[in-house]
């Protein structure tokens, strides 16, 4: 029952998660980040087997951070998203492969544009102005595909964000509860509240 979206905007990515940990019908925590900062301008929002999501998400983290160690300087949004559809598609032909579905949102400071990847457990990838994962998706989609516009400022961004917030809560059985929303631009990484 994880829910995540993501939008862009003009000059800025908007990830949110819910922060129920449940595994079938038994809700285990009400309050897990399942946004991971990778970088200072470039972080992920994942979904899927409780085991599988934090261990990916760290070895994602961990890998990132090596990169920037040993070259001096951070991952490019779409360098990120690249090495992330490796390691998920290369997992997917192991003996244990990740079932984890993911959000990554950046803002690429060369090109000074955002960027959001859609990326699921079979190593597919895509660059879309707006996504979502989970039973959330079915009702958030619709919303997004007529509300978004790519040159909104950031309170219309949130805005459209809280509509689909809403309708997931209106019209989803089990409703997610909380949701920890970031915003990552030129400046950073900071949580907002909605």
């Amino acid at each position: 029952m994880e829910t995540s979206f993501a939008l862009t905007g003009k000059g800025y990515v908007i990830v949110a998660a819910d922060t129920t940990a449940a595994r079938s019908i038994v809700k285990m925590q009400i309050d897990q980040d399942k946004i991971k900062e990778l970088s200072p301008h470039l972080l992920m929002a994942y979904s899927g087997e409780p085991g599988d999501t934090v261990q990916f998400a760290e070895f994602v983290e961990r890998n990132i951070r090596l990169y920037q160690i040993r070259n001096l300087y951070p991952l490019r949004p779409a360098a990120a998203a690249s090495w992330i559809r490796r390691s998920l598609a290369e997992s997917l032909r192991s003996r244990n492969p990740y079932s984890v579905n993911l959000l990554l949102g950046g803002y690429d400071t060369s090109s000074h544009t955002p960027n959001l990847y859609w990326i699921d457990y079979l190593g597919t990838v895509v660059e879309v102005p707006f996504a979502a994962h989970g039973y959330g998706s079915y009702f958030a989609l619709s919303l997004l595909d007529r509300y978004h516009d790519p040159e909104a400022s950031l309170e219309e961004g949130l805005a459209n964000l809280k509509r689909c917030i809403d309708e997931v809560a209106k019209r989803l059985v089990v409703n997610p509860g909380k949701y920890k929303v970031k915003v990552v631009d030129k400046d950073g990484i900071r949580e907002v509240e909605i």
